[in-house]
């Protein structure tokens, strides 16, 4: 899979900016606050329909502008694909696949695949619990795109037992409705989660083996909120049931769901060690990148493709060492988005292999600083 072009339009701060990739390895430099990170956001909302800095379409649209349109040409097998977003400032959307419109985002999904590695993702060690849930949704949505229909039914069905319960007089025919959904969605969530990690822990472990030189071992542990020691789904529903039944009164006086995927946790341990309370700022970089080359490296198993990897401002918050460990397992076999603030960071030869592209105020233009004698 290959970004060949991207077109914004009243996105962010670009008012119209095509770019043309030319390179497996892209470049973009500039100050903060110049826009880097917002090209990358715009790669990230046409492959998940999502934003990890935004809440809102409203917020995604140049100020002043009615609406904000993206779109993208990948060079993918069997064909090339054409992807357009449209974003309305009522909330609206649009999307098109091959200048066609395409009315269910289970059809839009699935089409871009890309790994999202900034330095906020070190919440993903040392953050709560829904940091990595949600990155294991957002694997799992690009492996199964029906798995964003899935997460939507039961967050939906989440939101409905929720209200029930904070109402002054609960139905008990109402609530055992809403379980039967909890449950049915629930169970389904819980079997894909299981999956997923019991083929990506081994390849966290293995890449956290070599990034650490073998002196750590890496467990990645599935803790979901029902206790069940199967992913077998009649192992799940009754362990579901029985474990809503024991809450019943607990969950009606704090008015709230306790139980279900939402309050699922997958706990990281060094050397046996949560590496959440323990792990030293050098460990959990180390942790954090094993988890993304993982990531990286299934992504390409399952799908037959090389996802697009985004690296946003991410360099700095690792050493001089785990630097060139990245560098050298992404050479020319991912196609890498990189922003920084300089070239320092980076060897002058490598550069030399790279699309530079200086962003400033909204605007891009091939970067004239010499590469050659880098400090």
């Amino acid at each position: 899979m290959f970004l060949k072009h991207l077109h914004l339009q009243g996105f962010r701060n670009y008012p119209d900016q095509a770019l043309d990739f030319m390179a497996p390895t892209t470049i973009l430099l500039g100050d903060n606050a110049q826009g880097k990170s917002n090209l990358l956001e715009a790669v990230l909302l046409l492959a998940h329909l999502q934003s990890p800095r935004a809440g809102r379409d409203q917020e995604l649209i140049q100020q002043g502008a009615e609406w904000a349109v993206l779109r993208a040409t990948l060079d993918r097998q069997p064909e090339p694909i054409d992807l357009g977003l449209t974003l309305r400032q009522n909330g609206r959307r649009s999307m098109s696949r091959n200048h066609q419109p395409v009315r269910r985002q289970i059809d839009f999904l699935g089409h871009l695949n890309t790994v999202f590695f900034s330095c906020l993702d070190l919440d993903l060690v040392r953050g709560g619990p829904a940091g990595r849930r949600d990155w294991l949704d957002g694997i799992l949505r690009q492996l199964e795109p029906i798995y964003h229909n899935l997460l939507q039914d039961y967050q939906q069905a989440l939101r409905q037992r929720n209200a029930l319960l904070r109402a002054e007089v609960v139905d008990p025919e109402v609530l055992q409705l809403w379980n039967g959904q909890l449950v049915q969605t629930g169970t389904r969530l819980m079997r894909r989660r299981w999956r997923l990690l019991h083929r990506l822990a081994p390849l966290a472990a293995l890449w956290h083996s070599r990034l650490s030189q073998t002196q750590e071992t890496l467990e990645i542990t599935y803790a979901p909120s029902v206790p069940t020691s199967s992913d077998e789904p009649e192992a799940i529903v009754a362990a579901f049931w029985a474990k809503l039944e024991a809450r019943a009164e607990v969950e009606r006086h704090q008015a709230t769901t306790l139980v279900g995927p939402h309050r699922d946790e997958v706990v990281l341990a060094l050397n046996q060690t949560p590496a959440r309370q323990y792990g030293s700022q050098g460990q959990q970089r180390t942790l954090v990148l094993a988890l993304k080359l993982a990531e990286l490296h299934l992504l390409e198993a399952v799908l037959g493709e090389t996802p697009i990897l985004l690296l946003d401002d991410v360099l700095a918050e690792l050493d001089l060492k785990r630097q060139h460990q990245l560098l050298a397992v992404i050479q020319d076999r991912f196609q890498t988005l990189i922003t920084t603030t300089h070239l320092g960071l980076f060897d002058p030869q490598w550069l030399c292999s790279t699309q530079i592209l200086e962003v400033s105020q909204g605007r891009l233009r091939p970067s004239v600083t010499p590469v050659l004698g880098l400090e």
